[in-house]
């Protein structure tokens, strides 16, 4: 399998998911200790409150534009398209349950949290701020190529490179994001550790329920895994 077994998967679910509620509890309690850092972050990463638009801030429109939640569907589309192309079926169809499940859970927190975007944020962003759905759809996306696309590469230092560059990507879309002023730092934090927590419990369903899909459905059949 594309996706092995890791004894220290739930342990890293744990820690991630833990973090997680201690930043959404400050979130949600309006927490004066993430309000300073969220400032201090902020003050570092996006020193433009006013939108100037200079070679910086079209650089930054573009880098959230390809990391918005919209793009990550038709990456994640481009991306099954060819592994069910070449006979990873059932990997593809967890591909897009990965995404789809983490898109409502980004939905739904952001429901609950409850937390405006910062005042100077675009007029195109719309909804509550916590967490990014930029940072969450993109680390999904990442993380499908990490697992299941970086690994066919038979070349060792491509591979390496490309697990960085994709990691990079995930981080610059966060800084895009906070350099906008559409989220707060901790916006992103959130995400990522929310977006970790998830696919930790979705690489164990992969695991549970692969060979079973492959062998009761017919279209999957002939699927690698």
């Amino acid at each position: 399998m594309l996706i092995g077994q890791d004894p220290n998967c739930w342990k890293r679910f744990m820690v991630s998911f833990v973090l997680f509620l201690i930043v959404a509890g400050m979130v949600m309690s309006n927490s004066m200790i993430l309000q300073v850092l969220d400032s201090v972050f902020q003050a570092l990463l996006a020193p433009n409150p006013n939108h100037t638009p200079n070679a910086t801030y079209h650089i930054m429109v573009v880098v959230s534009f390809l990391g918005s939640p919209k793009m990550a569907l038709v990456w994640m589309l481009i991306i099954t398209f060819f592994l069910w192309g070449f006979k990873y079926k059932v990997p593809a169809l967890w591909a897009w349950l990965t995404l789809i499940v983490g898109d409502l859970l980004d939905e739904i927190v952001k429901y609950l949290a409850k937390r405006d975007r910062p005042l100077q944020h675009p007029t195109g962003d719309h909804g509550y701020s916590f967490p990014s759905g930029h940072v969450m759809g993109t680390f999904l996306v990442a993380a499908v190529l990490f697992l299941i696309v970086v690994p066919l590469i038979k070349n060792a230092a491509v591979r390496v490179v490309c697990q960085l560059l994709l990691i990079m990507a995930v981080f610059l879309v966060a800084v895009s994001r906070i350099y906008l002023y559409a989220h707060y730092p901790f916006d992103t934090v959130g995400a990522m550790l929310l977006s970790y927590a998830w696919l930790q419990i979705s690489e164990t369903l992969y695991l549970t329920f692969a060979n079973d899909i492959k062998r009761r459905w017919r279209k999957t059949a002939n699927s690698k895994l």
